[in-house]
């Protein structure tokens, strides 16, 4: 039995471990996912070799943190500068970031990104995954967060424009995208930004997935938004890993069945 697993802090909120073993039963994959809550990126890391993990997944807050920690990474994670994957072949641990990809193909179904103006909530890994593919898409990217000074670096490092989070509410945008994890699970009464604001975009999307919709989405709603909820982007981005983990393509309606199922049932 092949064991894949989760690292982060917290964990115990996640439903990837629910996905990846039901979707691993439906592929007749023999396989365990398990999930970790850890310290560090470093004691992650430590865990994989030893338990010999095949692969594993990174949550906040160490998407970032254990990138430098790793034998390798690919092109994309690289350019990113943020792991959400892990692979294992033979003690060798190389790092991926299937997040963008799980975005970016959520909001196609949505919105031609190319010319598109967009607004990312953020300065984490999450945040840099969005920058990088809007980016690749030939969208334009502004950043904007809590703290003025990292979504100014994160800004200049992608070479677009920052956005100081008092002014967001100056612009109109094609899409906003929330990145942080305010509103998720069990703070699920916050919203990243006033609902003043929200008329301005025409898409909203939160990358948070439980709740199903987060206050922010159903503001957005309310104000005639269209709005996509994380799920889309939870389920991309795991069958991507899956994809590098086995070289299988995953069912994607199986894991968005077993995503929505359970969270319509809180």
């Amino acid at each position: 039995m092949e064991t894949y697993a989760l690292f982060g802090n917290p964990v115990r909120h996640s439903l990837s471990p629910l996905m990846h073993n039901a979707t691993y039963e439906q592929m007749g994959i023999d396989a365990r996912y398990l999930a970790f809550h850890v310290g560090d990126a470093a004691e992650a890391v430590a865990r994989i070799r030893e338990m010999d993990i095949r692969g594993a997944s990174v949550t906040l807050p160490f998407k970032s943190g254990i990138l430098p920690l790793l034998d390798g990474a690919d092109d994309g994670a690289r350019a990113i500068g943020a792991v959400n994957t892990v692979t294992n072949r033979g003690g060798r641990l190389c790092g991926h970031n299937t997040d963008w990809m799980g975005l970016i193909g959520a909001i196609r179904e949505r919105l031609a990104i190319e010319g598109k103006n967009f607004v990312i909530l953020g300065t984490g890994g999450t945040a840099r995954a969005a920058v990088y593919g809007i980016r690749r898409e030939g969208g334009i990217p502004r950043v904007a967060g809590r703290s003025a000074a990292k979504a100014e670096a994160l800004a200049a490092e992608f070479h677009c424009p920052f956005l100081p989070l008092e002014e967001l509410g100056d612009f109109r945008v094609d899409c906003l995208i929330n990145t942080t994890p305010v509103g998720m699970f069990p703070d699920t009464a916050a919203s990243p930004v006033g609902r003043e604001i929200l008329p301005r975009f025409g898409l909203v999307v939160d990358v948070i997935y439980n709740p199903l919709e987060t206050r922010l989405l159903r503001e957005a709603r309310e104000h005639g938004c269209a709005v996509l909820s994380g799920v889309e982007m939870f389920v991309r981005q795991g069958a991507g890993q899956i994809r590098i983990w086995t070289g299988m393509e995953p069912p994607l309606a199986r894991m968005r069945t077993v995503v929505r199922e359970r969270l319509e049932e809180r």
